[in-house]
Parts: C-alpha cells; sequence; structure tokens
C-alpha cells in the first residue's frame, strides 16, 4: 500500500464516480464504502466514504457535499500505450458531460481533471532530435486530444 493515497470530494457522487472508474479501467476494483447509519449526516444507506484502486492505485473518497469542487490544480496522468488507448480514455472521460481542454487534458462528468498522454508524446517532444522536438511540441500545443500519427509527423518534419 502506498503511503499516499489521493482522497476525492465528491458532493453526493461518490459511488457514480467509483463505477464510472473501476469500469474504465480494467484492473478497477471497490475496496469499501462505508454506508451513513440511521443518525448519520447523510440518507440511511448512502455512501459516506469509499476506497477504490485504478491500475494500482489507490485512491479514498466522500460525499462532502457541495462545499469544495475539483480545478485543474490537481489532475491525473494516465500513461497510454497507444493511440487505441488514448481514444478509449478520452471518449470516455469527455463524454456524458465531461469536457475537452487543451493538450491531453480533460474532466471527466464529475469534474475530476485527467491528462490522457501516450508515451509518444514524451518521445517526439523529448527527442534527441531538438528541431523535431520543437516541432512536435508546436503540434501538440495546438491539439486537445493528443493525436499520436501528428505528432510522429511533426516530430520527423514532414
Amino acid at each position: 500500500m502506498s503511503k499516499i493515497t489521493p482522497f476525492l470530494w465528491f458532493n453526493d457522487q461518490l459511488e457514480e464516480a467509483m463505477d464510472f472508474y473501476t469500469g474504465l479501467f480494467p484492473d478497477g476494483r471497490i475496496l469499501k464504502i462505508v454506508r451513513h447509519g440511521k443518525n448519520g449526516m447523510g440518507p440511511e444507506g448512502s455512501a459516506f466514504t469509499a476506497e477504490f484502486e485504478l491500475a494500482g492505485q489507490r485512491f479514498s473518497g466522500i460525499n462532502g457535499g457541495p462545499h469544495f469542487n475539483f480545478n485543474e490544480a490537481v489532475s491525473f496522468v494516465i500513461d497510454c500505450a497507444d493511440q487505441a488507448e488514448v481514444d478509449r480514455y478520452w471518449e470516455a472521460l469527455t463524454g456524458n458531460g465531461g469536457a475537452e481542454s487543451q493538450c491531453g487534458w480533460c474532466k471527466d462528468r464529475f469534474g475530476v481533471s485527467w491528462q490522457v498522454v501516450p508515451r509518444q508524446l514524451h518521445a517526439t517532444i523529448n527527442g534527441p532530435d531538438a528541431e523535431g522536438a520543437a516541432r512536435a511540441t508546436q503540434a501538440m500545443l495546438k491539439m486537445r486530444k493528443i493525436d499520436v500519427a501528428s505528432l510522429e509527423r511533426a516530430y520527423a518534419g514532414v
């Protein structure tokens, strides 16, 4: 178990978010749900806190009410092997009320920020060819969802 666990504050969508996230990541799983009792701060039987795991990373969450909102100051990076994986995560996260941003960043319908990053991004913008890396960086700055083929063409100068 990691010494540091991200803790996510939801208004009242903790279970919906956990179901979405654990369904999105192939090895996602819900570890524990603590429910409100008869005299709890929320409706009896509703989730109060929970623990879940995505890609080996443990998360905790709370239905804490409308006091705090997510923002882009914190995001979770998804390391994608290829364009197909980028497309799958991007469509799931931005669909159904999510939103696209720039350079591979997006928000899901719960307001959580994600960076959907193909490994080829690092290979091109940090590649040994400085001019190619500059071209790839300029190409990336114009993208919302990262397009691997466009990055590779920009790096190659074609």
